[in-house]
């Protein structure tokens, strides 16, 4: 493996987390998948369609998101929008994150 590909490998490993807690956050209001796609990525997150739609499937499943079909359109489209346990969560997620990034700030850096 290249370096490239070893540090791509690292830093798909650190975004893991933060997508739950970018979803969560983002879906305070309610958004569709690809809207919500076009919103992570705008914001510093990129993620792919085969990772995001079973993140949503999974978080809706245990309870951290609700769902409603909006039929108003041509095509349907399913809306998704953070529960009040997803409210808790991303909030807890929120105060961790702050935690580490003040711990990994407090850690000397290599000149």
């Amino acid at each position: 493996m290249s370096e490239t590909e070893i540090l791509e490998t690292h830093l798909q490993e650190l975004r893991r987390g933060t997508i739950v807690l970018a979803c969560l956050r983002l879906l305070e209001a309610p958004g569709y998948g690809y809207g919500l796609l076009e919103q992570l990525g705008e914001h510093g997150f990129p993620t792919d369609a085969n990772t995001l739609y079973p993140l949503l499937r999974r978080l809706e499943k245990q309870g951290f998101l609700t769902s409603e079909w909006n039929t108003d359109e041509a095509r349907p489209r399913k809306f998704y929008r953070t529960s009040a346990a997803g409210t808790r969560l991303a909030s807890a997620l929120t105060a961790d994150f702050r935690s580490i990034a003040t711990a990994i700030d407090a850690l000397p850096e290599e000149n």
